[in-house]
């Protein structure tokens, strides 16, 4: 099937070839291409350092959200094993690395989860852990996750796109709000977002539809007032995230015949101080099965780490993969646009 056909018809993006033929095609956009916007506002991006190994323990989820770039849900069957995470574990001794993300599907529903926090806890690592919420109370041998967490000191960043439930619930299903507003008190109760804890509690949002979103700063403070007064929920920081054309979200603009203008928003939007400061400098990505990745959407289009770099974390070599070339496509400008974005929110 041709690019013109996957813009024009209804089609799911059935493998990230094709999506990377998608994103590949400017002349579909009519945008110039990244690598050339890169060059016109002089920034190269090199590597930094590893701040972060951000691991996908696998793609099983109790829910289906729409604008999911992982397409994750309750029928996918890839899972990490233990053997991949012992590798990681391996790959981390000796390194500066503060920082392990983990990210699913619902990470917790790896049989291994637990032992992996505790092995990476043992380490001294700072644990990410990205939960959506209803994980918690999905079945009863979940309901013990907020200590879980408490007593690993785990950082808990969890995806809320409203503090409405007409919202939440139209982007991640029904009842997803309501579910959500439980598990945040549940993890409010044993200290998660309470001043002087320690213990960190922090949301992400992301926009509902084909638009940036609003500023962090001021949606912070919404998200804060509206969650107090009408909850009795804290949190730390909210984390503001652009929709990147990717997997479902891909699938979405393509549909609903917003791809082009999308994509043109993102790169008038684009901003050179937002790009020099993307995650893919100071990071790499692991997939479930262990191989490498620039960030978590280049993993989602297996698009993996350039040249002589390593394939796999069981070969990881840190020089090797501080002297890479990372690898961009057009999907780039997602993070690179306004205020920029990343797992950690805007960048600038």
């Amino acid at each position: 099937m041709s690019i013109k056909t996957l813009l024009r018809e209804k089609h799911w993006l059935s493998s990230p070839d094709e999506q990377v033929k998608v994103l590949s095609n400017h002349e579909a956009a009519g945008v110039p291409s990244f690598a050339q916007q890169l060059d016109k506002s002089g920034v190269e991006l090199t590597p930094t350092g590893i701040d972060t190994f951000q691991v996908n323990v696998g793609k099983m989820c109790n829910q289906v959200c729409k604008h999911c770039h992982v397409d994750a849900g309750p029928d996918r069957k890839e899972i990490m094993t233990r053997e991949t995470m012992q590798q990681i574990l391996y790959a981390l001794e000796g390194t500066d690395v503060k920082t392990v993300d983990l990210t699913g599907g619902a990470p917790e529903m790896n049989p291994d989860f637990r032992w992996f926090v505790e092995a990476l806890s043992e380490q001294g690592r700072q644990i990410i852990v990205r939960c959506n919420l209803t994980i918690i109370l999905a079945n009863p041998k979940y309901h013990d996750l907020p200590d879980f967490f408490r007593k690993h000191g785990v950082n808990v960043v969890s995806s809320l796109p409203s503090f409405t439930a007409r919202r939440t619930n139209a982007q991640r299903g029904n009842g997803v709000f309501e579910k959500s507003i439980e598990a945040l008190k549940m993890l409010n109760a044993v200290g998660y977002g309470k001043a002087d804890s320690g213990l960190k509690l922090d949301l992400v949002y992301n926009p509902s539809g084909a638009f940036l979103p609003d500023d962090q700063a001021i949606l912070t403070q919404e998200f804060k007032q509206k969650l107090k007064e009408s909850y009795d929920i804290v949190f730390n920081d909210l984390f503001v995230i652009t929709n990147l054309p990717v997997s479902r979200f891909l699938d979405y603009l393509l549909n609903s015949k917003n791809y082009e203008s999308y994509m043109d928003e993102l790169a008038n939007a684009y901003n050179p101080v937002a790009a020099a400061g993307v995650m893919c400098r100071n990071m790499v990505s692991i997939s479930w099965d262990g191989y490498l990745y620039d960030c978590d959407f280049n993993q989602m289009l297996e698009l993996k780490l350039s040249g002589n770099a390593p394939k796999h974390v069981k070969d990881f070599d840190w020089d090797k993969v501080m002297d890479r070339e990372i690898v961009i496509n057009q999907h780039c400008y997602g993070c690179t646009a306004g205020a920029g974005s990343s797992c950690g929110g805007a960048t600038t």
